[in-house]
């Protein structure tokens, strides 16, 4: 910029004053085309979160940093202002890592050897104006559909949590790590942190696995001693279902939610902590997952509900489930809160007219803003979904609903 202005000066120096006026509002327009972008939405456009997630598990799009930066142009092309992608799979990391590497001795998932598959996605996502928010997925689950625990509990056995029976707490094939273990909670916290120190994001995301736990664990010789100790010695219940034990573990992990925020804000105030769990009061069921507290207590910026319905009429009536009111919260929440739609899972594709009817519910239940999950499901079909969205709901750009320090 200064090697420019300093050319239009040179040219002009000797043209006398009545120029000055002039070379005043070029400048203008140049630094505010400069700091806003070409491709920026105008202050008449409309205030949504258009997010989706992308994954490294039955798609492409993080093959290549060819793969990456089509994938970016697409998205900002057809008004999407926000990615999520993985960064935790699997027992594995997406980006090199000094935290995993000193944990189990893996820098990074062995199919991105030699890449940083995050960076390339900053980059690329802030060159169209789009905000970057990384995903741990895996959270507190160690690894998935194998017979040994993950790379994470097969260097570290002692952090695994524990079921009635003793055994490695296992729940839809996924295997676990122990959430009440200080080193646990502090090797997550750790990666957090790690990507928000190293990398220009714009905030983090929990999942529906962190912070989280199966209702069926907490049976760990740590977990029932940690239990004894505030218990005048008693054992947990046999039950895990007991409501006294369930709320006790929610406690824990509902402060873990606070660490995380206090911990990421205190790195970067305008980072925006973000979490994407179950519907309630299912996920509390299930997997102790609190999350109207963590709203309640401050410790959340964006919650997305993951209302994962695939007809339109229990769409609607599982997000009517989740209104303020439905979860004992103040209706100013609604504000921070974009549901998750899902688009695409194994054999299954939404159309685009279900998908239209869910985005203009999210509107009538007074959500600006929805997530995705996830990428590939917008390119099949030869873009279908994508460009129906360009086409009718998505057909303006949209400003973000909140202010990020990366763009």
């Amino acid at each position: 910029m200064r090697s420019i202005v300093a050319s239009i000066f040179g040219s002009f120096r000797c043209s006398g004053a009545f120029l000055f006026p002039v070379l005043a509002g070029l400048l203008l327009t140049m630094s505010l085309s400069a700091c806003v972008g070409a491709d920026a939405p105008g202050t008449d456009t409309p205030t949504e979160l258009r997010g989706v997630w992308l994954t490294n598990v039955d798609s492409d799009v993080l093959r290549s940093q060819e793969e990456i930066d089509a994938a970016m142009a697409f998205l900002a092309e057809h008004h999407f202002n926000a990615v999520f992608p993985v960064v935790w799979n699997d027992g594995y990391t997406l980006y090199p890592s000094a935290v995993a590497d000193s944990v189990y001795g893996v820098r990074i998932d062995p199919a991105y050897e030699g890449r940083d598959p995050l960076a390339e996605i900053v980059e690329a996502a802030h060159q169209h104006g789009m905000a970057v928010i990384p995903w741990f997925e895996f959270g507190f689950s160690s690894g998935h559909g194998s017979p040994n625990p993950g790379p994470v509990l097969q260097a570290q056995p002692s952090w695994a949590a524990r079921d009635t029976s003793g055994e490695v707490l296992t729940k839809n094939e996924f295997r676990w790590m122990n959430p009440y273990r200080p080193a646990v909670r502090d090797f997550l916290a750790a990666l957090l942190l790690e990507v928000v120190r190293n990398y220009n994001v714009d905030g983090v995301q929990g999942d529906d696995r962190l912070p989280a736990q199966p209702v069926e664990g907490g049976y760990s010789a740590y977990t029932k001693a940690l239990y004894a100790q505030s218990h005048n010695g008693q054992p947990p219940p046999a039950s895990p279902r007991d409501s006294s034990f369930m709320r006790w573990r929610a406690r824990l992990l509902n402060d873990f939610a606070g660490r995380i925020y206090r911990e990421v804000k205190a790195t970067d105030a305008s980072l925006q902590v973000s979490w994407a769990p179950s519907v309630y009061p299912w996920s509390y069921h299930e997997y102790l997952q609190d999350w109207p507290t963590w709203i309640r207590d401050g410790h959340s910026d964006l919650v997305h509900p993951q209302v994962y319905r695939r007809d339109t009429a229990r769409y609607r009536t599982t997000l009517e489930s989740q209104r303020p009111d439905s979860v004992n919260l103040p209706a100013s929440s609604r504000h921070n809160t974009y549901p998750g739609v899902l688009i695409k899972v194994g054999d299954y594709r939404i159309s685009g007219a279900a998908l239209l009817h869910m985005i203009r519910t999210n509107r009538a239940e007074g959500y600006d803003g929805e997530i995705l999950f996830f990428y590939e499901g917008l390119r099949e079909n030869g873009n279908a979904l994508a460009d129906t969205l360009r086409a009718t709901v998505y057909r303006e750009k949209a400003r973000l609903p909140f202010s990020v320090s990366g763009l």
